[in-house]
């Protein structure tokens, strides 16, 4: 009998100094988080997530956790009790804020010429002599400004683009993958590059929740025969 409880008694006492949970994303709540940091700030013990979300800490009543991931907001949790705890974990949010304009002035003190635009040039007078400066009648042409806006236009499109290609790079990279599928090598990178998304899609869907994005494409490309599992090389242009 006293070797029976010298055997449960490390389990005991275990059990009521560690504190177990599930992390899970916030938005899809089925959805395991693996290497999350789960740190006691009181005792200043850490731990991570394994691939099931579940953990296990050193705690006590009263001691309060920090739970964090690179791209989820860090929350904190005040420990009651040590019952198994189940968290939430929420994204960060990529988006701004949308900004409702009702009305605009023009300050009188800005500069607004276009530098690139030339000098103007009253066409057709109407009769009206050559120094005249006013605006009544005639027409008026303010030559390269329309190229100046197509150059803007063009400018401010890239700077468009080159915002979705930065978050693409940020949430769909070979690290972050490797932590929510099973897959190396060179089968890696031809998954990646056969399901990379479009900056059409990820903006139609916001927020665009990436790893579900990824955990669903992955179970797309199981179903592929493994002579599909990649793109189609590009075929080679002859020569004229």
């Amino acid at each position: 009998m006293l070797l029976i409880l010298l055997n449960i008694l490390p389990v005991v006492l275990m059990a009521q100094t560690t504190i177990t949970g599930t992390v899970m994303d916030y938005e899809n709540k089925t959805f395991p988080l693996e290497k999350v940091t789960v740190k006691n700030l009181t005792n200043n013990k850490a731990t991570q997530t394994k691939a099931s979300g579940q953990f296990i800490l050193p705690a006590s009543p009263g001691d309060l956790l920090e739970i964090s991931l690179v791209g989820y907001h860090i929350d904190t949790l005040y420990l009651i009790d040590l019952v198994p705890k189940k968290i939430f974990l929420p994204r960060n949010s990529t988006e701004l804020d949308e900004v409702k304009i009702q009305s605009a002035r023009i300050s009188p003190y800005l500069d607004l010429s276009n530098p690139e635009a030339r000098e103007q040039h009253r066409i057709m007078t109407d009769g009206q002599p050559r120094n005249n400066t006013d605006r009544v009648g005639g027409l008026n042409f303010n030559l390269g400004f329309g190229k100046y806006k197509r150059d803007k236009a063009k400018i401010a499109a890239l700077e468009e683009r080159d915002k979705w290609q930065y978050e693409i790079r940020n949430y769909y990279n070979e690290e972050r993958i490797k932590t929510l599928i099973p897959i190396r090598g060179q089968p890696l990178k031809d998954f990646m590059e056969m399901y990379r998304p479009s900056e059409y899609l990820i903006q139609t869907e916001r927020p665009f929740n990436y790893d579900y994005y990824i955990v669903q494409s992955y179970h797309a490309w199981l179903k592929l025969p493994p002579a599909q599992r990649r793109l189609p090389p590009i075929p080679k242009l002859g020569s004229n």
